[in-house]
């Protein structure tokens, strides 16, 4: 029986090869779009999800604004741990972690500059579980001057060799430290917010960096750690965290420590100095709402195109009724043809998924992959699809089954006018969901064009920071002068219009700025509870960046305070309840301790991480010490050609001066971009589901309006022989669909008001709601709606009418 059922419903597909193919690909379509954005979904949700990283937190620091405290810093103090596992025995364990953001090694004659490693304590491999393929978990990093490289990093510097009880030479700080590799791990997976290609033993941090003698002890001084628990399976974890919050083990007034789990850092966690850029659960949920809505339209779709061959089936089913076919059998036949129809849907969407996937990583940024060990993720999806497909066929089954016999070998079978009103839900919906995503896509493609084209308060074209690390054993002041005559030399060059020193630069990491809380001026203007944020810098650095003085100027060199000179921005003088640039100008400033400085600028504010985050209180300080060399090049070095060759001159004498280190250069404007690189590949994303969505809507709407289309033939007939014109019929069957937009648009404008208003509240400073966005909507959505309506309709408004009232 089941056999016969498929040949049929083989032969039908075949007959009518419009409407699989148009049911087939939207179906496919449909499928293929919810795979897509599901294996993103999910490959941002398995962030930190280790065996065992139920029981990971990581501890960051609460700062107190006002009256109320708010989420701080990720990192923390190296006696945070420490003080956390004494005090509460919920905590069995912790590893701290100091963060490189990169670091040169030497072997022999081998140079490489490797990103991404950390000082770590000993229990690193007890609280994460990763592989260590050589060594022993318990005593690889115990000693001080143990390395763990993970396997390409070893590959990197050994080749096939065995690396164990080999020496590296590392370099920080002017210093070169020799190390012993003690383990080989297996590389981070990248589904990891903290990716370690390297791990130096703790104790190491006493010869490796420059923090001074006593740094290394436990203190409350510098929260410069990431510190991660392990706690006790079956925690109460609000009643722990309610006991580290009211603790008060650091003794400060301003400050308290908080925790959060592991699992959650990537998607949840956006606090200043994280380790790297996180995800945003925002986007997960918004690219969460498309996939389904999708999915769902390809569903509807197939059961309005469905419902209108039904129509045209029912003296087939009346034939089998006659001949003795029980209303169950037409409906498995039906069910049948469903699952058929869906089987071939189903494996073109993976062929669909499997060719695009390439193209979907790029416009993602990841590396996703339909592997075994995904599909098997996937299998509660599959059996979603799966049930959707079953739901999906039992409507036209169900309907076509009902045909009376005698009326429908009659061909007086009339449509049925029970479900109209579910009809007009479903459409209404269609529309709802297109003007949310026309209107979503506008909004996030006005607010990237603001982004993109705000401007920042400071100039970042054509501007390139030097940054390769210096392999030397001098002392840091000859280094320092070193760098001095390489600035000195690159000035010389034609194409090299201004230089400058600096430690950050707009667009740089957030680690590179020093934080202090405690700012006091001579009359007694104070502030203990806000954060004041600092970098240093050489007098050249505000020329070069453009950056406007209100008052005053740069750092004077050769004075007498020439070492205690700052510079405070615009947002400064607002947190200090200072009114005018002139009241704090030439006067002195008091942080970090009984440290004095003198002010002798004041600049406007600008936009140094980008208009995602607020402008934060800023001291710069005058320094004469090696750090980010910029170069600002001039108009001749904006073609291809001119621009490698100037890089090809700088790379040469920077080797000429440094001629064992590496050269490394950025582009300020490329970095500067890069904070929005998350923001457009969502962009991007968003514009392809959305036309993907209007796609399938479309062949919805093309069913229903066919449909629509049969159930009124006989009063268009009735129509035209009573003289309708073309025009009067369009607008007849046109004009139902335009009240059910105008509904669908009343609806959808403050649905759309609010959801992207979450969306925009992710950005510090962002686009207005423009009356046009909506209005743009509503027309497109219209237009896309007549044109699709209008084909069925112009073939029911030139139809013969004798052909649709000859059964009368």
């Amino acid at each position: 029986m089941l056999k016969n059922y498929l040949k049929i419903a083989v032969r039908y597909l075949l007959k009518n090869k419009l409407y699989s193919i148009i049911n087939i690909f939207g179906l496919a379509v449909g499928i293929a779009s919810f795979v897509l954005i599901m294996l993103y979904v999910n490959y941002e949700k398995s962030y930190d999800t280790f065996e065992g990283s139920e029981n990971v937190y990581r501890t960051y620091m609460d700062y107190l604004e006002g009256n109320t405290y708010v989420p701080g810093d990720a990192a923390t103090y190296n006696a945070s741990g420490p003080a956390l596992k004494e005090m509460f025995p919920e905590v069995e364990d912790y590893v701290r972690f100091y963060y490189f953001e990169k670091l040169t090694f030497k072997v022999g004659e081998k140079i490489l500059e490797q990103p991404l490693g950390s000082l770590v304590d000993p229990s690193y491999f007890d609280i994460f579980n990763y592989p260590l393929l050589k060594g022993n978990t318990k005593t690889v990093l115990a000693e001080p001057n143990s390395i763990v490289l993970s396997k390409s990093f070893a590959q990197k510097l050994f080749g096939d060799e065995n690396p164990l009880r080999r020496t590296v030479s590392v370099f920080e700080d002017g210093k070169e430290t020799q190390l012993m590799v003690t383990g080989v791990m297996e590389d981070v997976p990248e589904t990891t917010h903290y990716r370690n290609s390297f791990l130096i033993s703790f104790e190491t941090e006493k010869t490796l960096t420059d923090f001074g003698p006593t740094a290394h002890e436990l203190n409350w001084n510098m929260n410069n750690y990431y510190t991660y628990l392990k706690l006790a399976p079956n925690t109460n974890i609000d009643v722990l965290r309610q006991k580290i919050i009211d603790s008060d083990i650091e003794k400060s007034e301003t400050e308290r420590h908080n925790i959060e789990p592991i699992q959650d850092i990537h998607l949840y966690s956006d606090k200043p100095y994280e380790v790297a850029v996180n995800g945003s659960i925002l986007r997960i949920k918004f690219l969460t709402a498309i996939a389904f809505i999708i999915l769902v339209l390809s569903w509807l779709n197939y059961v309005n195109l469905s419902t209108t061959k039904s129509m045209e089936r029912a003296k087939e089913a009346g034939i089998r009724k006659v001949a003795g076919a029980k209303r169950s059998q037409l409906i498995v036949q039906s069910l049948m043809e469903s699952i058929l129809l869906n089987f071939f849907a189903m494996t073109i969407a993976l062929s669909l998924v499997f060719g695009t996937l390439p193209l979907y990583n790029r416009i993602t940024g990841n590396e996703l992959n339909l592997d075994w060990e995904a599909l098997l993720k996937f299998a509660p999806y599959f059996i979603f699809i799966l049930g959707g497909i079953i739901l999906a066929g039992l409507y036209p089954a169900f309907l076509l089954s009902r045909y009376s016999p005698a009326k429908a070998l009659k061909g007086k079978v009339k449509a049925s006018t029970e479900g109209i009103g579910l009809r007009k839900g479903l459409i209404v919906t269609q529309f709802f969901a297109t003007i949310v995503l026309l209107t979503g896509t506008f909004i996030i493609t006005k607010q990237i064009n603001f982004l993109d084209n705000q401007p920042i308060g400071a100039d970042v074209g054509q501007v390139i920071a030097l940054h390769g690390t210096v392999v030397s054993t001098k002392s840091d002041s000859l280094v320092n002068n070193d760098f001095r005559v390489l600035k000195e030399q690159l000035e010389g060059f034609p194409f090299i219009e201004k230089t400058a020193i600096s430690e950050t630069y707009p667009g740089d990491s957030f680690d590179n700025l020093s934080s202090t809380r405690g700012v006091f001026l001579p009359d007694g203007k104070n502030d203990r509870a806000n954060i004041f944020y600092t970098y240093h810098a050489q007098p050249d650095y505000f020329d070069l960046m453009d950056i406007e003085f209100l008052a005053g100027g740069t750092f004077v060199r050769n004075s007498s305070f020439e070492g205690n000179q700052i510079v405070v921005n615009e947002t400064f003088l607002k947190t200090m309840g200072i009114s005018s640039p002139e009241e704090v100008l030439n006067k002195t400033v008091r942080f970090w301790g009984n440290n004095e400085w003198k002010v002798v600028g004041i600049i406007k504010d600008y936009y140094h991480f980008g208009l995602k985050s607020p402008i934060l209180p800023m001291i710069i300080r005058y320094q004469d010490n090696m750090s980010n060399l910029l170069i600002k090049l001039d108009k001749s070095s904006t073609s291809i050609a001119g621009l490698e060759s100037a890089l090809d001159q700088v790379e040469n004498k920077w080797h000429e001066v440094f001629p064992q280190s590496t050269f490394d250069y950025t582009f300020l404007d490329e970095k500067f971009e890069a904070q929005y690189e998350q923001d457009k590949a969502f962009g991007k994303a968003f514009q392809i589901f959305t036309i993907l969505s209007i796609l399938i809507a479309s062949l919805g709407l093309f069913g229903l309006t066919a449909y629509t289309v049969v159930l009124r033939k006989k009063e268009i007939g009735i129509r035209k022989v009573n003289g309708a014109t073309i025009t009067q019929v369009l607008t007849l069957l046109n004009k139902d669909f335009a009240k059910l937009l105008g509904l669908a648009f009343l609806i959808a404008i403050p649905c759309s008001l609010y959801v992207m208003n979450q969306w925009l509240e992710g950005f510090t400073y962002r686009t207005n709601f423009s009356w046009w966005i909506f209005a743009l909507a509503g027309t497109t959505a219209l237009l896309i709606t007549f044109l699709t309506v209008s084909w069925q309709s112009f073939k029911a408004a030139i139809a013969n009418p004798v052909e649709s009232l000859k059964d009368e």
